[in-house]
């Protein structure tokens, strides 16, 4: 093995933990990367609003990905400074007194407590004063309701409960053999008080859980160093530092360069947010959005909806019907044939909407009853068209927390990052339905660099995130095109009657499914 004592080079590697997939890409400081390596892991969906994942099965895809970028830098005869971590938000797993866990790891795409949830908003004081504190509105996602549920339907895992993990802390545990957790993944459990910096007691009260069950919390540059068991699976050096890192969600801005004010990030993966940078913790009067921590002195505000690619994924395989293997031996992929139907079109899809909301839906609404639907379907409408009413109805989503950012300051410069874009067609419906300017950066990897970036500040590499305003420069910027944006704005307009009108009968559809399963 080579020799990375020498880290004049400084090479952080950046490891993205997705909802379903993991990347880790070698960045030099300037945002130059050498190298990268994916590994895809299962999202178990075993019934109607449950979503779990082992998170053994995730760390041997993170091992795996690390050691081939590790072997690759040795094979470049480059030095590595470190690892830093990012990672997916809202998960939970109890564990025994022997930190055994006492089940899979409970997603952020997990709805099972939105009884618990329904009956939390009965009382609006309660919740009000929950979302004031913690900058988290009752959903859920988040790991407090997740708690609840466990506590009302499984009381015998509950009594055995002695330690609550993340998944960021199961993964820095593995790699460093210390139990902490970043204040970015905290500030998202609606267990943190924002305006504290530390754990809510009233809150952990309510839960019925202590502060000896929770980890430690640390800022997000908070380092540590690889196990000698870790590095040798790792095939990297005994004692490199290993950073905690931050959230997904808190990194992209970091990771895209939209760190200034007006500068917000657009990110479509599995899921979907939008996101701005504030220095203070930011509470919306209608609870729309949530704020999470990204430094000791930065804070993100924003919303996240749970239906992005994931949409995709289910009109490639349950609409379109396309097989992965069929296409690749034609060397084509799936998605660009679905964005080659798409684009022959128009605006608006002839009139034919979709509600993406498959998986219930986060920001704005905070609903976990509703489901998806396609409105307005004729003859006329085929495969092609539901293609492209998945495409805006996504953006039409997105568009409604946008709508809700814009009370806390000006929009300038909307950056993207995420899968959705390396598809130029879905890139000018969003610039078309938000009637803003969108800037495709050059580097669109924003978590894993944002990650990498948290390595550079802990290293004394960078000062702060305001090294990096202009590291990312613009590869494209796609302006709203005035005959789309007038059609989109009628019928983003039925869109949102359609939520308005169809709320009870979204809870009673609802209803109906979770009874085939009881």
């Amino acid at each position: 093995m080579l020799d990375f004592s020498n880290t004049r080079s400084c090479i952080w590697i950046g490891v993205d933990v997705g909802t379903t997939g993991v990347r880790a890409i070698a960045y030099q400081k300037d945002g130059l990367s050498l190298c990268s390596a994916d590994e895809f892991y299962p999202l178990e969906t075993p019934y109607p609003d449950w979503a779990e994942q082992n998170p053994e099965i995730i760390y041997k895809a993170i091992e795996k990905v690390v050691r081939e970028v590790a072997n690759t830098l040795i094979y470049k005869g480059k030095n590595v400074s470190g690892i830093a971590i990012s990672t997916v938000m809202h998960s939970f797993a109890p564990a025994n007194e022997n930190r055994e866990l006492l089940s899979n790891m409970i997603t952020w795409a997990d709805s099972r407590s939105v009884g618990i949830v329904n009956e939390l908003k009965k009382d609006e004081a309660l919740v009000k004063g929950f979302y004031e504190r913690t900058c988290c509105p009752t959903h859920s996602c988040y790991p407090f309701l997740k708690i609840l549920w466990v506590r009302k339907n499984y009381p015998d895992v509950f009594a055995k409960m002695r330690y609550i993990y993340s998944l960021k802390d199961y993964i820095f545990e593995k790699m460093t053999g210390e139990w902490v957790v970043d204040k970015s993944s905290a500030s998202a459990s609606g267990l943190y008080n924002a305006h504290k910096m530390d754990w809510d007691e009233e809150i952990l009260n309510y839960a019925g859980i202590t502060r000896a069950q929770l980890p430690p919390v640390v800022s997000t540059t908070y380092q540590s160093k690889l196990t000698d068991s870790a590095a040798q699976r790792l095939n990297l050096p005994e004692n490199l530092p290993v950073v905690i890192g931050a959230t997904d969600g808190v990194l992209v801005n970091v990771g895209i360069g939209a760190i200034e004010d007006g500068q917000l990030s657009a990110t479509i993966g599995t899921s979907g947010a939008i996101r701005m940078l504030t220095k203070t913790p930011k509470v919306d009067s209608l609870g729309r959005t949530w704020c999470y921590n990204l430094t000791d002195d930065m804070w993100v505000a924003g919303g996240a909806i749970n239906n992005g690619g994931i949409i995709m994924r289910w009109l490639r395989d349950k609409v379109c019907h396309y097989s992965n293997h069929r296409l690749e031996d034609i060397d084509i992929d799936p998605y660009d044939l679905m964005t080659l139907k798409a684009s022959k079109i128009p605006a608006g899809a002839e009139g034919l909407l979709l509600l993406p909301f498959f998986t219930g839906e986060r920001a704005p609404y905070w609903n976990s009853e509703l489901r998806g639907m396609f409105f307005g379907l004729s003859l006329n409408h085929s495969r092609s068209h539901m293609i492209r009413a998945g495409m805006e109805g996504i953006c039409f989503s997105l568009n409604c927390v946008l709508s809700a950012l814009k009370d806390f300051g000006q929009v300038k410069d909307i950056r993207v990052s995420g899968s959705f874009t390396k598809s130029p067609l879905w890139l000018q419906i969003m610039a078309d339905i938000f009637g803003e300017h969108i800037t495709l950066p050059q580097n669109s990897e924003g978590a894993a660099f944002g990650a990498a970036i948290l390595g550079f500040i802990a290293s004394s590499e960078m000062k702060d995130i305001s090294d990096t305003a202009n590291l990312i420069k613009p590869k494209k910027v796609y302006k709203p095109q005035a005959e789309n944006k007038e059609v989109y704005e009628e019928l983003f307009d039925i869109y949102s009657s359609l939520y308005e009108k169809l709320q009870p009968d979204f809870a009673r559809i609802t209803t109906y499914q979770n009874k085939m399963y009881k």
